[in-house]
């Protein structure tokens, strides 16, 4: 099992963490191979080995993905912050970065070992695809607009990079001499921060790194920390500066050498590599890791607290073997060595309750229960004195709502309860926390809460039946009482609504389709769509109608094989029925063809704009009966369209003419006919009419030579815009001329030739 040792440990004080060890799939890595590195995404874990092996891990540590990418040591994992792709480097020079649903991406060898990779936190949306590594060297790699990886050399000449953190646009790195951050969106190093003790060998005793925000790096080397904040430069004092700088707000020294490092609100988790000198011996031996929270001050630190972990093997483990991680959306740290990974998490208001049982301060812990209960409750005593102590305070919804929890599966608790809750005039609150389940009360209690809705709060009543299944409670009696009460107020829509539900329940169909038809209630439809009411309706089609046309028209028209509009059970109204025929005829133009004669009635006495469409698209309707309808009602656009389509063209374009008096709509009837007699027909009736010989100038040029209009036209008549007619009539010519060319070595000109004086 996993010991956890307080610093402290007759120490009255409650510990900030509580510990687990990460098992299920890491039990059986870690016996087989050993952890070198690993990342944390909020969703999931990246786990790297000695033996070159990655796995991806859920948050308990059940392997979902496997990647043999090295047969040596994987340095380090790198994912970005939307976890959809994963950087991988390892100690034979091996980097790889690729989609983890894809695959596709870098992948390269190099003759160094390659110690550090971080992805662009971005990775997945930029463009570019930037990510750095490092080795003797820090190398920025990022695609070109040919789609081809283009390096950079962003720094080296300073020993092996041994540590790299990649931030919003700023990349941290430690090497041999110190850290450096460069500023990727101005292409600027913007520090370098020296190593205090040089003395310690930097691959025994490796820089932590890690970012507490977008502006701010926390460094951690050998015994010493600094909190560096990256700050804008005032634009006065740029000149041959970088636009940034950084200035070290808190730098001290801890007792024992850093392992990793973690932000926790404004204090810091740390954790520290042990040696301790025997009693025995005088040589120091490696002691349990620590994990302090610690408060940073400018020049020194506050101990929050202190605990020293059993992690397996920690008698052979150096500092460099360690490492923290930590999620930040959750607060989880982890902590790692080669044979083990312990996480760690803040202790939450359950944990604080069992702490305080644990202590024996019963008080203290009932007031916590206020805020949190998932652990009090298998504390019956405690459990039911929290319920006290809530009702005594009047906070009669949260006590009802702590029921639940307390009172649990015991139906005899929850009876007392109830009553108790009807003693102080509160079933109200305890209303909806009430068992519904498999589990349930007797009939009569639930009946008892309803009848005390009805007498204050309709509504409140409604929600319970609409939200309580109806086997809860003896339906019958129910609906007596609200009958009764519709006795005293028979309009109140509530209660009507409400009784309607309690009867559909009861399979009184018909009783709730009377209630809704009422009302004109919108769930009418689905009513009678679930239980096939259309025998029902047949007599009431008029009052569906009457409040939702669209949905009854819809309704008769999906379901023909079970209402009969012809039926004389259901009578429409003349606008309803030509709605109903309208959406037949635009469903099928065949279907209801027997309604035809008389839809043509209906359109001309309701909707006249739909009667020349119907006409167009309708081939069944009686062409003399159409003809004589729309005679008697002088519908001219109708009455020209029907002599047309029966064959009688020059009474349709004398009616054109004489009844429109539109031009325009007569030369395009007469195109459509594409017939000499009816343009003869035009031309002597516009003949004595100016602007029709301006309308026919202008538009018959390729039909008629218009040479024989303009011979017809009396000498002095003055007509209107002739000069642009006889200009449109040359240009019309002039194109018929080019037309007509024939090729070859001769050309003649065929056509009138028209001469103006």
């Amino acid at each position: 099992c996993l010991c956890v040792f307080p610093q402290e440990e007759d120490s009255e004080e409650e510990p900030k963490l509580k510990y687990e060890r990460l098992a299920n799939g890491v039990t059986e890595i870690l016996q087989q191979d050993a952890a070198s590195c690993m990342t944390v995404h909020d969703k999931f874990l990246a786990l790297g080995t000695h033996f070159g092996k990655v796995f991806l891990l859920d948050i308990q540590g059940n392997v979902t993905q496997k990647y043999e990418i090295s047969s040596v040591k994987i340095n380090q994992i790198s994912l970005d912050e939307s976890g959809e792709h994963v950087g991988i480097c390892s100690e034979d020079g091996k980097v790889q970065v690729f989609g983890l649903y894809t695959r596709e991406g870098f992948h390269e060898n190099f003759d160094c070992p390659i110690k550090v990779v971080a992805l662009h936190p971005q990775f997945s949306k930029s463009n570019n695809k930037q990510f750095v590594t490092g080795g003797n060297k820090l190398l920025l790699y990022e695609r070109n607009w040919l789609n081809r990886w283009k390096t950079s050399t962003l720094h080296e000449g300073e020993g092996t990079i041994t540590n790299v953190k990649w931030r919003a646009n700023l990349i941290a790195w430690a090497n041999s001499v110190g850290v450096k951050i460069y500023d990727i969106s101005s292409k600027q190093r913007i520090t370098n921060v020296l190593r205090d003790n040089t003395s310690l060998r930097p691959d025994m005793y490796p820089c932590s790194l890690c970012w507490k925000d977008n502006t701010t790096l926390i460094i951690g080397w050998g015994s010493s920390i600094k909190m560096c904040a990256v700050k804008e430069r005032d634009p006065t004092e740029i000149r041959d500066l970088p636009s940034r700088y950084v200035e070290i707000v808190s730098a001290f020294e801890t007792e024992f050498f850093i392992s990793g490092l973690a932000p926790l609100a404004d204090q810091l988790v740390t954790l520290y590599f042990v040696k301790e000198n025997s009693e025995h011996m005088e040589e120091e031996f490696r002691a349990r890791p620590r994990l302090d929270i610690i408060q940073p001050l400018p020049e020194s630190c506050e101990e929050i607290s202190s605990d020293a972990l059993t992690v397996r093997n920690f008698q052979e483990n150096e500092c460099r073997d360690y490492r923290l991680e930590h999620s930040e959306g959750e607060s989880l740290f982890y902590i790692i060595s080669p044979k083990d990974i312990v996480v760690a998490k803040e202790r939450d208001q359950d944990d604080h309750i069992d702490w305080l049982l644990d202590k024996k301060k019963y008080e203290e812990a009932l007031m916590a229960a206020e805020i949190s209960f998932k652990n009090i409750k298998r504390h019956d005593k405690i459990g039911m004195a929290y319920i006290n102590h809530l009702v005594e305070k009047k906070d009669y919804d949260t006590a009802a709502r702590k029921c639940q929890k307390v009172l649990g599966k015991n139906m005899d608790l929850w009876e007392n309860e109830v009553y108790r809750f009807k003693t102080i005039g509160q079933l109200k609150a305890i209303s909806q926390y009430l068992p519904r389940g498999d589990l349930r009360l007797r009939p009569a209690i639930y009946e008892m809460i309803l009848h005390e809705f009805l007498k204050t709060d309709y509504e409140g009543f409604a929600t319970l039946i609409r939200e309580w299944p109806g086997e809860l409670y003896n339906n019958m009696t129910i609906v007596q009482t609200v009958t009764d009460h519709l006795k005293k107020d028979p309009t109140n829509s509530i209660l009507l609504t409400t009784l309607a539900e309690l009867y559909t329940y009861d399979q009184r169909y018909d009783r709730a389709l009377e209630i809704y038809l009422r009302l004109r209630h919108k769930d009418v439809y689905q009513l009678i769509h679930k239980h096939n009411l259309f025998s029902s309706i047949e007599d009431k089609i008029v009052l569906l109608m009457d409040f939702d046309k669209e949905k009854a028209v819809d309704m008769l028209l999906d379901n023909e094989d079970k209402i009969s509009v012809s039926s004389p059970r259901c009578p429409l109204h003349h606008t309803f029925f030509l709605q109903y025929l309208h959406k037949l005829f635009k469903r099928d133009h065949h279907k209801g063809q027997k309604y035809h004669e008389r839809q043509i009635s209906l359109y001309a006495e309701y909707d006249r704009p739909n009667l020349l469409p119907f006409l167009r698209d309708s081939t069944h309707c009686p062409l003399e009966k159409a003809l004589e309808i729309c005679q008697q009602r002088h519908f001219v656009e109708e009455t020209v369209f029907l002599l047309s389509r029966m064959g009688n063209c020059r009474r349709a374009l004398q009616m054109i003419m004489e009844e429109l008096g539109d031009v325009d709509k007569a030369i395009e009837f007469a195109k459509e006919q594409d017939d000499a007699e009816l343009w003869e027909d035009l031309i002597s009736y516009s003949i004595d009419k100016p602007p029709f010989i301006t309308g026919l100038l202008n538009n018959i040029g390729t039909h008629v030579d218009p040479i024989l209009l303009i011979h017809r036209i009396k000498e002095g008549m003055e007509i209107p815009n002739l000069r642009d007619s006889l200009v449109k009539i040359l240009q019309d010519y002039n194109l018929q001329v080019q037309l007509r060319l024939i090729p070859g070595p001769h050309c003649r000109i065929t056509g009138p030739i028209l001469r103006l004086n």
